[in-house]
């Protein structure tokens, strides 16, 4: 994989797929390795995706200071990829909490954006509930056979007091996040452990403080145009809570796909291509 030396010295991998524009993509988790998003449903058929490792996941390096896990620091490793890259501006999408990057890197290097896409993106960096009205988009799953198990294990870990009593249900809850529970959203959230850093997960926030308002005023003159396309399914962020979050942006739209959750090119990839694409040629 080629690489390089971020503002810090820490070196950070990356992989390119695809040909044609290049859109950076920040990967979320938080603290998961790139791999989880693949090609985004086959939309290196349409861009250059540029995928890399936050510091510490996949093939990126473990940081000498662990503050720097943290989301207003992870911004400062896309600007070093774009200045490594040669680019002016940049399309950036960010998924999950990788959605957070990008809303932080929006507001801090609005000069050097040009579109940014927010894939089913957390909220936290920008002090607003992911999980907004979240009790009604679970009790719409009531029907389904892995209800009653996935919503106990979904209990569990927000009442987890470690890592490792978290890391114990989170497959459990897993059937939540996902549109459907089918043989390929299994073998994704299977996957997850082995992706996962720890260390990433829990300094993606910690010591994190939020001026939300103060983020709002930027976002409300921002000169990009923000795409925010996630499931009507997802628990982060819920329906709700997403059209809530795309009103701050000055230039904003909202896309939400049916059927879908937390992983929108898995569960609806050609629409998800095609709303993306659509966006960024525009």
């Amino acid at each position: 994989m080629p690489s390089f030396i971020s503002h810090d010295g820490t070196e950070i991998a990356y992989r390119r797929l695809g040909a044609g524009q290049p859109l950076i993509v920040a990967p979320g988790g938080p603290g998961r390795a790139s791999e989880y998003l693949g090609d985004l449903g086959g939309l290196d058929a349409r861009r250059e995706l540029i995928v890399f490792d936050n510091r510490g996941t996949g093939a990126s390096q473990v940081p000498a200071d662990p503050a720097t896990y943290r989301v207003d620091h992870l911004i400062k490793d896309v600007e070093a990829l774009r200045e490594h890259l040669g680019l002016d501006v940049i399309d950036l999408l960010g998924h999950s909490a990788g959605g957070g990057i990008g809303q932080l890197y929006a507001a801090t290097y609005p000069e050097r954006l040009r579109k940014l896409v927010l894939a089913a993106p957390s909220l936290a960096a920008s002090g607003l509930d992911s999980h907004l009205d979240g009790a009604t988009v679970i009790a719409e799953r009531a029907h389904e056979p892995w209800y009653a198990e996935a919503t106990a294990a979904f209990a569990a870990v927000n009442a987890a007091r470690d890592w490792d009593e978290s890391e114990r249900h989170r497959y459990g809850m897993a059937p939540l996040i996902y549109g459907r529970w089918d043989a390929v959203a299994r073998a994704h959230a299977a996957a997850d452990p082995a992706q996962r850093s720890k260390d990433g997960t829990l300094g993606m926030y910690k010591g994190l403080e939020v001026d939300a308002a103060a983020l709002a005023a930027k976002y409300a003159v921002l000169p990009a145009p923000v795409l925010l396309i996630g499931g009507e399914l997802d628990i982060w962020p819920t329906r709700f809570a997403a059209a809530e979050a795309i009103k701050l942006f000055r230039d904003g739209e909202l896309v939400l796909l049916p059927g879908a959750g937390h992983y929108p090119w898995l569960e609806a990839p050609e629409a998800f291509v095609a709303a993306v694409d659509a966006f960024l040629s525009r």
